[in-house]
This record gives structure tokens, sequence and C-alpha cells, in this order.
């Protein structure tokens, strides 16, 4: 089958997203057992970007569906989205991804994806109804225009809020339950190894931390590898049910879309995990910095426990489908194993910076994924 240009340029930007994302994020998976001088970052990337890919066989093989994948592509009712709006919700998140990635602040790769695609949505949404508006209304001026353009818009329903709500709660939810279960493993492990020997201990938990590291990244993989999986699925349902009008994909009701599609294409999650696999390797060490000293300093112990919490709450919030961002998983679970000693142990400064990145990554990319938008179907 022949793809289009613009569907192939879609598909190679989303794996270079993942590519990105797995550089970006490789500090959340080796922060801590690097840190910890467990393993050095080059032996650290490679264990984390091989659990990245091994991801895929636990999703498609074990788990047997993508759910993640399945909310990224409905975050944004169908009747908005068209190659342009999809193309430029990945200019955004690679924009603003490489921005963060540079001046060395771990922002979720996750929010500016879906917030690019939510942008880039929007304002498709709000050009085709200020067309229509000029059209009704030849007479009206341009700030007339641009406000019934405005009412009709939030007269749509563009983004499922039933979707998006429980992405936007979990951006607060995901720190607190890593911190909360990082808390609770710490403590229980203190408690059960308070009379054994500090170096036998520590040689333990150094031990211990290739597990936890492992189950991390294998949560990682799991979580983020789906996103890009879930935009590539958006881009291909469409051209299949609105370019080809393909019976096949016609005649499936509209919610079991993506699974036909993961399974009729069944290389775009096994290149999306290689993609995220191979990015991690490349690391990023000025974000391994931040996470893994700059917040609180980590023993071994207190690695186990943070990688622990981490996975255990990726697994969770994958079990229920709800995209969430590694880096605030992993900085919630750093945080709570710094509270079990005291609080003034965690950097509050470092940590406001860190939310205040989080906050500003959804709107800041959903506006450049906008404007990218406009530029394109000014120049097509």
């Amino acid at each position: 089958m022949d793809f289009p240009i613009l569907l192939i340029i879609i598909i190679a930007l989303a794996l270079i997203f993942d590519y990105i994302n797995g550089f970006h994020d490789a500090a959340n998976s080796i922060a801590t057992i690097v840190s910890t001088k467990v393993l050095t970052p080059f032996q650290a990337v490679l264990w984390a970007a091989l659990w990245n890919f091994a991801a895929f066989f636990l999703a498609a093989y074990v788990i047997g569906e993508f759910k993640i994948g399945n909310t990224i592509a409905k975050t944004v009712d169908e009747n908005f989205i068209n190659l342009e709006v999809i193309f430029a919700g990945l200019i955004a998140a690679i924009t603003w991804n490489l921005f963060t990635w540079w001046f060395g602040i771990p922002s979720s790769s996750s929010h500016t994806l879906i917030g690019g695609f939510i942008g880039a949505a929007l304002m498709y949404a709000f050009t085709s109804d200020y067309h229509n508006v000029v059209i009704s209304n030849p007479d009206n001026s341009f700030f007339e225009n641009v406000y019934q353009a405005f009412k009709q818009l939030f007269s749509q329903s563009v983004v499922k809020y039933k979707v998006v709500i429980p992405i936007f709660l979990f951006i607060f939810l995901a720190p607190f339950i890593g911190m909360f279960v990082s808390i609770i493993i710490t403590l229980i492990i203190v408690n059960i190894c308070k009379r054994t020997n500090p170096h036998k201990a520590e040689r333990a938990f150094k031990k211990l931390q290739l597990v936890s590291s492992a189950l991390f990244s294998l949560g990682h993989g799991t979580n983020d590898a789906q996103k890009v999986m879930g935009i590539i699925g958006a881009a291909m349902i469409y051209y299949h049910v609105n370019v080809l009008q393909d019976p096949q994909y016609l005649n499936i009701p509209e919610a079991g879309r993506f699974t036909y599609f993961a399974q009729h294409y069944l290389w775009v999650p096994f290149v999306s995990f290689l993609a995220i696999g191979l990015g991690t390797m490349s690391g990023g060490w000025k974000i391994i910095k931040t996470m893994g000293t700059r917040i609180t300093k980590v023993t071994p112990l207190e690695g186990v426990s943070a990688e622990t919490a981490g996975a255990v709450t990726l697994f969770i919030t994958d079990h229920l489908g709800i995209p969430v961002s590694t880096t605030h998983t992993i900085t919630g679970s750093i945080i709570g194993v710094g509270l079990t000693k005291r609080v003034s142990a965690v950097r509050w400064g470092v940590t406001v910076s860190l939310l205040w990145a989080w906050v500003l990554t959804i709107p800041i990319s959903a506006i450049i994924a906008g404007v990218t938008y406009l530029l394109v179907t000014l120049i097509k």
C-alpha cells in the first residue's frame, strides 16, 4: 500500500519524537542507579534501553492490548483530526521536548504530545468555524467574525473530556501516588533491615537496584512508547476512514478501530518500542543530574524504593489505560524517599521549578501546535 507523503512524514516525525522521548526520559530510568554508583551512565542507559524494548513483548503478548495508545488516539474527536493536525501536534511536541532537554528541565514528554495534539485540533476547529462565519456573515468586521468563531468553537466537543480529564488529574495524582508508595516501601525496608549490617545491606540493595530499575524501565517503555503508537494510530485510522474509505475500518465501531489497527500494523508498536529504546541508549546527562542528585541525595536502599514505587505506579496506570508522565512519577517517588529522612532533605526550590515546567507543558505545547497548524495551512 502506498501512503501519502504527509502520512510518511508523520510516521517519521512520530518515531523521531519517540527517540527524543527516550533520551529525554533516560534520566527517569537511570538517575538513581547512576547517582548511587551501581552502574556507570553508559552501562545504565544500555540496561534501561533493553527493558524499554522488552516492554513491547509484555504489552503485545502478555497483556495483549495497548490501552494507553488507544487512550491517546481518542483524546480528540475524530471529526477534528486530519493529517495536518497530527503533523502540527508532533512539531510542537518535538520543539518543547528539545527545548526542555537543552535546559535540563525534566518536563513530561507525554503531556507535551497530548498538549500538541489538542492545540492543533482546536486550531483546526477554530479556523473551520471562522471560515464558515465569514461566508455566512460577509459584512461583519474581523473582530465580530473571530468572536462568533470562538462562540461556535466552545459549543463543539473537539476534546473528549471523558478521556482527557483523567489524564489531567493524573498530572497531580501520579507523583503523589509514587511519593506515597515510596514512603511505604522505604519504611517497610528500613524496619525489616534495621538489624542488618550496613555494608552487607548496601551491597544487597545495589544488586536489587538492577531489578528495580529494570522494572521501572519496563513500565516506562510500556507507558511512553504507546503514546507515539497512539498518534501514529490516529493518523493511520484517519487515512483508512476518510481518504481510502476502507470498508474494513468503516464497518468497525469507532471504539474498536484502534485495536484493529494495532493488529493490522503490528510493526507500528514494534518500531515504537524500538525507537524509545534506542533513544534511551543516547542518554541525557543534564536531566540525570537534576533527577539523581539535585532533588535529594539517594542511597541504594532509597533507589530501590523510588524505582519500585515508580514501577508500581506505572503498571497501575497502564492497567487503567491512563497515560501518565514517567518524569512526574519518578520525581514524586524520589521526593517520597527524601521525606522519610526529613522534610528539609528535599530541595524544594528545585522541586517548585519542576512543578512550573509540568504545569506549563500542556498549554505551551498547545499554543505552539496551534501556530504551527496555521502556518501549515497557509503554506498549503
